[in-house]
């Protein structure tokens, strides 16, 4: 193993130049108008998997967008890992907000990666963080350093929920049979201190619509005397806060798990400048939860957000129209103990009622998934950390993460498998929002750092 920068150093520009190649592929899968493009990325992926030494490649068809499987039994008596990704992506718009074509990979240092980033939609979530596992792959294969067997999966619709995953799982049990699922979708805290997640929070994602009159009006005349839909709507999304940015959904907390006193405490030794984090996002303070630190409120506490509200006239110059409905789009983060379709039936309910007796509402769920802890004491989990250990000179700090996964406890149940969470990107990459970005440095850390995941893994 002691050859692996080696190897990367020599492969450098090639590993870019590939990843480059998958990054111009629009592979936005919430979008119908980009489907051969996601079915053009598993087609990459897959021969991606056959030249770095995989066998028993193939583009498997779902319902929806396709997943690539491959895999590389040497012994049928040696632990299997199963690495799993996702190559599709999230939307670009709004695209006069890019510094650089999205779609088109610009490398530009910044003052988190001097020595550059690679600026582009998916790079960090998820297109350069998976294929991190088929360069590591590849060099396994090519220097006889593969420990153990390695099975590949990466699908298409973890952006729009994974909607076709379970049911592939469940019908391929035999396929996926592995002893740990090691996933490279979430961040470390930074480039000089690694860690690893432990936990994620679930998700509830709904799209409400408001309905007032069957058409829209002149606000002149009608003004004043029939209910507004983006006034009403505006009003039943701030009721959903009290004065403390607590939740007013009933039931909304009666399953959240507290921590103690003690794992707060630890969950807070964690390196963080808030400073820096006001500084990063150009904010005079930060915003959540009374008596809750920034990591808390991000890590252990349940959210709800709105992530897009749209209605009437947005046009140039003015137009005096009273619309007859408004849309928005909301989302809750889970904490361990709560369920995704409960707590979707309860804002349901709450939300239907407040709503005023002259407007008509409708909730439609989206996606969801469940909230996990994984633990540390795991062979898996100590092969990661004396891994990351091995490659950054520092023992990786154990986080909670404020993003979602759902697939990860879809895994334990439906496999019976836990997951690892090495990730390599951080907060600061943009996921999801105009000018995401990767950095080289963490890209290339990434394929040096698994091939020792699988080597202490095997060892233990």
């Amino acid at each position: 193993m002691s050859d692996i920068k080696n190897y990367i150093e020599e492969n450098k520009q090639r590993f870019l130049d590939e990843l480059f190649e998958l990054l111009r592929i629009p592979s936005i899968s919430a979008d119908s108008a980009y489907a051969g493009d996601v079915a053009k990325a598993a087609e990459f992926v897959a021969e991606s998997m056959r030249k770095a030494g995989a066998d028993n490649v193939e583009v498997c068809p779902t319902p929806g967008h396709p997943i690539v499987y491959g895999e590389k039994i040497i012994d049928a008596s040696l632990p299997t890992v199963l690495v799993y990704g996702h190559y599709d992506v999230q939307p670009a718009v709004p695209l006069e907000l890019w510094d650089t074509p999205p779609f088109e990979p610009t490398i530009k240092k910044t003052a988190i990666h001097p020595d550059g980033a690679i600026f582009a939609r998916g790079s960090a979530d998820d297109k350069g963080q998976f294929y991190m596992h088929i360069k590591a792959f590849e060099y396994m294969m090519k220097n006889g350093a593969l420990p153990c067997n390695i099975k590949m999966m990466i699908e298409g619709e973890e952006e729009v929920g994974s909607n076709n995953l379970a049911n592939f799982c469940i019908a391929n049990k035999d396929r996926l049979k592995a002893d740990v699922v090691l996933i490279s979708d979430t961040s470390i805290i930074a480039n000089d201190c690694p860690s690893i997640d432990t936990g994620l929070r679930g998700l509830s994602y709904v799209e409400v619509e408001v309905t007032g009159p069957n058409r829209d009006l002149h606000s002149g005349v009608y003004g004043g005397a029939v209910a507004n839909p983006i006034n009403i709507l505006s009003k039943m999304i701030a009721s959903m806060h009290d004065e403390n940015n607590h939740i007013t959904i009933p039931g909304f907390y009666d399953k959240v798990a507290e921590l103690s006193a003690a794992e707060r405490e630890d969950l807070n030794k964690a390196p963080f400048d808030l400073e820096a984090y006001k500084k990063d996002l150009n904010i005079s303070d930060v915003w959540g939860e009374k008596g809750y630190t920034v990591l808390e409120r991000t890590g252990i506490r349940p959210t709800l957000d709105v992530n897009g509200i749209w209605g009437g006239y947005i046009g140039e110059g003015a137009k005096t129209v009273l619309p007859s409905k408004a849309y928005a789009k909301i989302s809750m983060r889970l904490v361990p103990n709560q369920v995704s379709d409960e707590i979707t039936e309860l804002f349901k309910k709450h939300f239907e009622s407040i709503a005023p007796a002259g407007v008509q509402v409708q909730v439609k769920p989206h996606h969801g998934g469940e909230p996990v802890v994984t633990p540390t004491n795991s062979k898996a989990y100590l092969a990661a950390a004396k891994a990351m250990e091995t490659t950054f000179g520092k023992t990786p700090v154990p986080t909670r993460g404020g993003g979602s996964i759902p697939i990860v406890a879809m895994f334990e149940k439906e496999l019976g498998l836990k997951s690892v969470l090495m990730g390599f990107g951080l907060d600061s990459d943009a996921l999801h929002s105009p000018n995401e970005h990767y950095g080289i440095t963490n890209y290339l850390k990434g394929i040096e750092t698994i091939p020792y995941f699988f080597k202490y893994y095997a060892e233990a």
